[in-house]
């Protein structure tokens, strides 16, 4: 057991770095190392038939890195405490926005496409992170495992698409980058953030962190408002 956690905690880890590699050779937002070294992993469980609690064995491991890499963000948010200060009403104003957007723009393509409410309920919180969107789902009816496939796709697009949306509107300000990528993309708009330097991804992660916080309070409103009965 012990030796099959190893590894696969060595496997997973040697993906990402040699996806690292890669990435800072061929400088495309597609090859992000999340999204490759993911892919990567998918495809070799799959060709292998490995189950996925057989990899979780080791995967556990490396998913209880998350919450120290998060609370991590603090020390940059710390560092650049006068710059919330001073644009506080932007980034509360601007994240909400995007918020609000995200999750209507998302409904609106769902009802054209026909999709049923259990759909509706699973894509409303697609643009929140996904232990607070899966949470929200669960309490709306929605489902879980949709929640969370919603929300990768949310968040890969955002992180490969936000550096060309950010060009095209020459969107240059560390504050708006940061403030776009995490409102749109969450934790993976805050690593690509990460890119832009450290006063984007602090801004990114006040900006995720609203977004958890007013999509809860959100969400069960524009449900209520949807299916008032």
């Amino acid at each position: 057991m012990i030796l099959t956690a190893a590894m696969i905690v060595i496997v997973t880890v040697g993906i990402y770095l040699l996806m690292s590699l890669i990435y800072r050779r061929v400088r495309l937002p597609v090859l992000m190392p999340a999204l490759t070294a993911t892919f990567t992993v998918v495809v070799i469980l799959l060709y292998f038939r490995i189950p996925y609690n057989t990899y979780m064995i080791g995967g556990k491991w490396i998913n209880q890195l998350l919450g120290p890499a998060v609370v991590s963000l603090a020390y940059p948010l710390y560092r650049q405490r006068h710059v919330l200060r001073r644009n506080l009403p932007a980034i509360l104003g601007g994240t909400l926005t995007g918020l609000l957007v995200g999750m209507f723009s998302g409904i609106l393509l769902a009802v054209v496409l026909g999709f049923p409410k259990l759909y509706i309920l699973s894509l409303l919180p697609k643009s929140i992170t996904t232990p607070v969107a899966i949470q929200i789902s669960s309490n709306l009816g929605g489902e879980s495992s949709l929640t969370s496939v919603f929300v990768m796709i949310a968040g890969f697009t955002g992180a490969i698409a936000g550096p060309y949306i950010l060009k095209l509107f020459r969107i240059k300000d560390a504050v708006g980058i940061g403030i776009g990528l995490g409102t749109a993309s969450h934790a993976l708009g805050t690593a690509k953030a990460l890119e832009y330097g450290e006063e984007s991804v602090s801004m990114s992660s006040v900006a995720m962190t609203v977004c958890a916080i007013a999509g809860s309070c959100a969400a069960p409103l524009v449900v209520w408002l949807l299916y008032p009965h």
